[in-house]
């Protein structure tokens, strides 16, 4: 098809995405995946490029237009809630004997990091109106099982990576077996600190669909499974679009989605407000792992603070193998919007934090 044809052609076609979120139970962005199997990827999108930058910056005027009444400082939000998520995780996780195996612990839950999925659980609690406090354990046992599930992921036998957060990996400092340890420590803890400390400050019934909701994200048909999926798929030349999904989805959204959702049911958000969410952090979820793929290709390591150029090196399976750096973009964008669609039923000055997030997401080099 020559140029002028397409052009023809991708002006009277529109990309119907909004199917993955008309459909009962767990909603999953696959019928955007599908896009790329059934059409010639030179006919799927506009010829017009929006670039993630830009996208951003329009948005951002949108929400910080003056004379409206209302500004959102992002930077000022993301610092004062990572600070307090600081904090409570510095409190949950003290120093104590076994001294080696709590330090091995704290090193690797304290080494920093960004906080996306414990401030994006305050910020659904708060979005449905509930309060901070009520939604601060689970956000911090989202914290430990994160933290618990990068430092596996860096072992020898898994991807075997040296740099975590710009610091050397806890096998690295620990040793293998502390290691292996600390993240056993960090999931066990996570769930015990739920149930401590949000008992008695929000409904029981609550508190069990936060844990239910966790454990289903850590475990076989979560992280694990993905992880599972994902080392079995490492060197395949015949991986699809549809087995990368299963992966990404179950190793980074599932847990971004379990977030967003233990937050709107600790704030008491009615059952379609909650699957409405759902719905939002499933496609903000797999956004963050597009884009993770697109800078591990783009970006050096100094600037990921994990070594660059590592899924290439090691022949594991990316969006931008299967479908081109150029498309992975685009599919990010189209993820970003259906994801931010969600929220246009909520009120959007409380929806601000959880928008802008999305938008950092998009737009992160890190």
């Amino acid at each position: 098809m020559s140029s002028a044809a397409a052009s023809s052609h991708m002006s009277a076609t529109s990309i119907q995405t909004s199917s993955i979120l008309n459909h009962g139970g767990k909603s999953t962005p696959s019928s955007m995946l599908n896009l790329f199997k059934k059409r010639p990827t030179s006919v799927l999108f506009s010829a017009r490029k929006v670039s993630i930058s830009a996208v951003l910056a329009i948005d951002q005027q949108i929400m910080q237009r003056p004379g409206e009444g209302f500004t959102f400082d992002f930077d000022l939000y993301m610092h004062e809630k990572a600070n307090t998520v600081n904090e409570a995780l510095d409190k949950a996780v003290s120093l104590k004997e076994p001294l080696k195996i709590h330090e091995s612990m704290r090193y690797s839950l304290l080494a920093g990091g960004k906080r996306v999925r414990p401030i994006l659980c305050i910020a659904a609690c708060e979005l449905v109106g509930g309060d901070e406090s009520a939604a601060m354990p689970a956000a911090c046992a989202v914290e430990m099982i994160h933290t618990m599930s990068l430092i596996q992921d860096d072992l020898p036998c898994m991807d075997n990576d040296d740099l975590r957060r710009g610091k050397p990996t806890n096998h690295k400092v620990y040793g293998e077996n502390f290691a292996v340890l600390a993240g056993i420590g960090l999931q066990a803890f996570a769930f015990e600190h739920i149930v401590r400390a949000t008992a008695g400050t929000v409904p029981l019934q609550r508190v069990i669909g936060v844990v239910s909701e966790l454990a289903r994200a850590a475990g076989s048909e979560g992280i694990v499974g993905g992880q599972a999926v994902d080392i079995d798929s490492t060197g395949l030349s015949d991986v699809g679009l549809e087995r990368l999904e299963y992966i990404h989805i179950r190793k980074t959204a599932m847990l971004l989605e379990s977030s967003v959702v233990m937050g709107a049911i600790l704030g008491g958000g009615s059952v379609e407000q909650v699957e409405r969410l759902r719905k939002f952090a499933t496609c903000m979820g797999l956004l963050f792992q597009v884009v993770d793929d697109i800078l591990d290709v783009t970006e050096a390591s100094e600037e990921l603070g994990k070594t660059a150029g590592k899924d290439l090196a090691t022949d594991k399976t990316t969006y931008p193998k299967l479908i081109g750096l150029d498309n992975s973009r685009k599919f990010a964008e189209k993820l970003k919007s259906e994801a931010i669609q969600q929220l246009s039923g909520f009120d959007q000055k409380k929806a601000a934090p959880l928008i802008s997030l999305t938008n950092y997401i998009a737009n992160r080099h890190n």
